[in-house]
């Protein structure tokens, strides 16, 4: 042994290298960031599949067993993968975990430990830089972008794998993958259609390497379209999403809202109308005796989650819109305040304590000037409650953006007011901002039965 190589091999290793991932990607090392293995797997091999396509024809029947064994696939990743090992959803008996792991495999989408490890750490990190695929990072790094281009592992947040360490059916697939991809994924269909009906090549190129592209794009939706296409009904805070398209496209994994709220529940669609194949398929599994303990969240907890998410979206509404100045803030007006600045051309008139100025409104009165006129300087209460006419919820509305003061001692006014500053007993609610919610029919001014006299002083 040379002198030189004992010092190599004495010396510490280099604990402190950079990752090329943690480095500025420039015109001179950008091929240093691009991790070519899954270049060829991802974009190569199918690209060599669609110029095979240009001399190959498609026969009939092996268009509907590509399509059948893409369902196959499919489900291998979204009942497999996806709701059995990484969200343990469901249990399944072992003819059905043996099933859906051949399935996976033939999808080429990685392990089960491997694929659920990274779906776990996006679930309790997600949008952050610690999810392994973040949408945060844009749309096509979510979607293709972060296995093509080299990662920092160190840098994935960490995910318990307990359950899958143990498994014997996981541990075998992950230390026999190569083996099952080999032969699920190109072997298998091109057998079946060449000793089905003589079509070698077709199902080579169609039902083995075409079809996995097609399997690989679907599955990588979940990662980009579902997190930036649709609505957002149950919670906002992250990017998952809710949309048919992204069901149709994904074999029911579109309902990605729900799911990020749910994760344990073994469906993505909970109404009968929306698409989730996978939903159907474990449901029909159940039936068949090969899965049981679907999990499902509790209807009471999912609709507290859906109210509060659209009582979320209404508060952002709310805050676009004038309501009038808040009662409590307010000035006092004596009542001999309020009749001598109406005797002194202003046009206030009192409602249920509440003074409003409504002296740009009254050429615009619906009832006519004369009517609006008689009630100025005066307590107008049983006038606008019923007693002239029962005015309607917008026009309750209405008068609370012309508030201008409050009379002392006036109607409940005073009362709420005086409770407030003591905060006790006030009967009132707030939206998520702190703000009062006003419900229709519940203004200030909206007095249920109408008050005996009209003129108070």
């Amino acid at each position: 042994m040379s002198a030189t190589t004992a010092d190599a091999r004495s010396r510490p290793a280099d604990t402190k290298k950079v990752h090329i991932a943690d480095t500025k990607m420039t015109l001179r090392n950008w091929y240093k960031h691009v991790d070519w293995l899954n270049v060829y797997f991802i974009i190569g091999i199918p690209l060599i599949g669609c110029i095979m396509a240009i001399w190959v024809p498609l026969q009939f029947k092996t268009a509907v067993w590509s399509v059948l064994y893409y369902f196959y696939t499919g489900l291998g990743i979204t009942a497999g993968y996806h709701r059995l090992w990484a969200h343990c959803s469901y249990s399944a008996t072992l003819p059905l975990q043996i099933f859906l792991a051949a399935a996976g495999g033939g999808a080429v989408e990685g392990s089960i430990r491997w694929w659920a490890r990274g779906h776990r750490a996006h679930h309790r990190y997600t949008d952050t830089d610690k999810d392994p695929y973040s949408v945060r990072k844009g749309f096509i790094y979510s979607h293709m972008g972060w296995m093509v281009m080299k990662q920092n592992p160190k840098r994935i947040g960490r995910s318990d794998i307990t359950d899958l360490n143990e498994d014997p059916l996981v541990k075998f697939q992950h230390r026999h993958y190569i083996k099952i991809v080999l032969f699920m994924g190109l072997i298998f269909p091109t057998l079946v259609a060449g000793l089905g009906w003589g079509d070698w090549m077709g199902g080579f190129v169609y039902a083995g390497i075409l079809r996995i592209f097609f399997v690989q794009q679907a599955t990588f939706c979940v990662n980009s379209l579902a997190h930036w296409l649709g609505d957002q009904p149950f919670d906002d805070r992250n990017s998952p999403r809710d949309h048919v398209i992204t069901a149709l496209v994904t074999l029911g994994e579109g309902y990605h809202n729900f799911h990020h709220e749910f994760p344990s529940d073994y469906r993505n669609a909970i109404e009968w109308h929306q698409y989730d194949p996978t939903k159907w398929f474990i449901w029909t599994c159940k039936q068949l005796g090969l899965a049981y303990d679907l999990k499902q969240f509790r209807a009471n907890e999912i609709e507290k989650g859906r109210l509060q998410q659209l009582q979320k979206k209404l508060d952002k509404r709310r805050q676009q819109l004038d309501w009038g100045i808040p009662l409590d803030q307010l000035p006092v007006m004596e009542w001999e305040e309020y009749v001598e600045q109406a005797k002194n051309g202003r046009g206030l008139i009192a409602v249920a304590g509440v003074v409003h100025d409504v002296t740009d409104f009254i050429k615009d009165h619906p009832g006519g000037k004369a009517m609006i006129s008689s009630g100025i300087g005066k307590d107008a209460t049983a006038m606008f409650n019923g007693g002239v006419y029962f005015h309607s919820n917008a026009a309750h509305n209405l008068l609370s953006t012309m508030r201008v003061g409050v009379i002392r001692g006036g109607c409940e006014v005073e009362i709420w007011k005086r409770a407030q500053k003591e905060n006790t007993n006030v009967d009132y609610v707030r939206d998520t901002n702190g703000q009062r919610v006003v419900r229709a029919g519940e203004q200030v001014t909206k007095i249920p039965q109408p008050v005996a006299t009209a003129d108070a002083a």
